[in-house]
């Protein structure tokens, strides 16, 4: 997974989908909100949660599996080479759907934390969504809903204090086109999706969360 993440960098670097929304506003709102300095951006992909906290005063590190990413520290989020409370906060953004061990991977930034960690990813949307989105992008595990959200929470010693939910409207083709899904394959994802492309746009579920150490 790490060379086709390193090779799909720059287009998650310039994604639209992804430099700004919402929820990008609200991690900021979050970690300001509780006066962190220092914050941990796990899977940081194109950098913009990184680039957000750090132009909002923060002091953050960056951490990812894939080189091409170009994170201060490479590493898995199931495996965070950081040592107990070493930040305030911890973020991941539209990642944890990609993780291969989410629990473990929450239990590290639980870990790490000493204040607070924040989740935001797309939200469950039904088993043809998941069918939809595993075709499209064969690195996608799953993606959960709140319920689930919370036990990994509760499982890793933290309370989650607050969810949000929104609704996510990506362009379709340059979504498809990240992932080189084309012909028959973009067909298909299409036609799993249902109403929810619409227009131009494939409009996705999204989820923030809030947790706090228990």
């Amino acid at each position: 997974m790490t060379d086709i993440w390193s090779e799909r960098a720059e287009q998650y670097r310039t994604s639209d989908a992804h430099r700004e929304g919402p929820d990008l506003d609200l991690v900021v709102e979050w970690a300001t909100g509780m006066q962190a300095r220092t914050a941990l951006d796990v899977a940081t992909g194109g950098g913009h949660v990184a680039r957000r906290l750090r132009e909002a005063g923060l002091e953050v590190v960056s951490s990812d599996p894939a080189p091409g990413m170009k994170p201060d520290v490479i590493c898995r989020a199931e495996h965070l080479p950081f040592a107990d409370g070493s930040f305030d906060v911890v973020v991941t953004r539209v990642a944890a759907h990609h993780f291969a061990d989410v629990r473990q991977a929450v239990r590290e930034m639980a870990r790490v934390a000493s204040t607070a960690v924040i989740v935001v990813d797309n939200c469950f949307m039904g088993e043809e969504v998941e069918e939809a989105e595993k075709l499209r992008d064969p690195s996608h595990v799953r993606n959960y809903g709140a319920e689930e959200w919370r036990a990994f929470c509760e499982a890793a010693g933290l309370r989650v204090e607050e969810y949000r939910f929104f609704e996510k409207p990506i362009l379709l083709q340059p979504w498809l086109d990240r992932c080189g899904c084309e012909g028959d394959d973009a067909v298909r994802v299409i036609e799993l999706l249902g109403n929810r492309v619409q227009g131009d746009n494939v409009v996705l579920d999204r989820i923030a969360v809030k947790a706090v150490p228990a």
